[in-house]
C-alpha cells in the first residue's frame, strides 16, 4: 500500500512539472492549424482547460513535443520576417488594449499606449515587423499609422 501511495505521488508530481513546462496547444500548432481546428473560438478559460487536459493525457511527454515539432520550429524561424495580412472583423483603430484578429489566424494585442481612429475600408491590410530590439509593430498599410503589438496566439 505504501508503494502505491509513493507511485501516485510521483505521478502527480510529474504531471505538475509537465504542466509548468507545457507551452500550450496555441504554440504547438501553426496559426493556420489553430484557426482551421476552430480553436481560436475558445475562451481563455476553455483554452486553459484544453491545455490542462493535454498535459494530463500525455503525462509528461508534452514537453518533448515542442522541441521535436518541425512545424513549430519553422514558424519560429519565420517570425523574423514581416507578416503581411488583413485585419478581420470590424476595425475602427486602437485605443489602449486593442486586440487585432488577423486573416492568417494570428491574434495580436496592442503593446504600447496610444489611440488611433480608423475610418477607411473594412479589413485593412497590415504589416507586422520586428525591430532591432525584438519588439513588434503593426502598420496599417493604407495610412502608414503604426502601433507596438505583441503576439497573443
Amino acid at each position: 500500500m505504501k508503494n502505491v501511495a509513493l507511485l501516485l505521488l510521483a505521478l502527480v508530481a510529474s504531471i505538475a512539472g509537465a504542466q509548468e513546462k507545457f507551452p500550450g496547444i496555441e504554440n504547438l500548432m501553426t496559426a493556420k492549424e489553430f484557426k482551421d481546428a476552430g480553436l481560436y473560438q475558445l475562451s481563455d478559460e476553455e483554452l486553459k482547460m484544453l491545455n490542462y487536459w493535454l498535459v494530463n493525457y500525455t503525462a509528461g511527454e508534452a514537453q518533448v513535443l515542442i522541441e521535436t515539432n518541425k512545424e513549430v520550429q519553422e514558424a519560429r524561424s519565420n517570425a523574423d520576417s514581416d507578416i503581411v495580412t488583413r485585419i478581420t472583423g470590424d476595425f475602427t483603430g486602437w485605443s489602449g488594449e486593442t486586440v487585432f484578429r488577423l486573416e492568417n489566424g494570428q491574434v495580436w494585442r496592442q503593446r504600447l499606449s496610444g489611440r488611433y481612429r480608423y475610418n477607411g475600408p473594412p479589413n485593412p491590410e497590415v504589416r507586422i515587423s520586428k525591430n532591432f530590439m525584438g519588439f513588434y509593430k503593426m502598420t496599417v498599410s493604407e495610412t502608414g499609422k503604426s502601433i507596438g503589438v505583441k503576439l497573443v496566439r
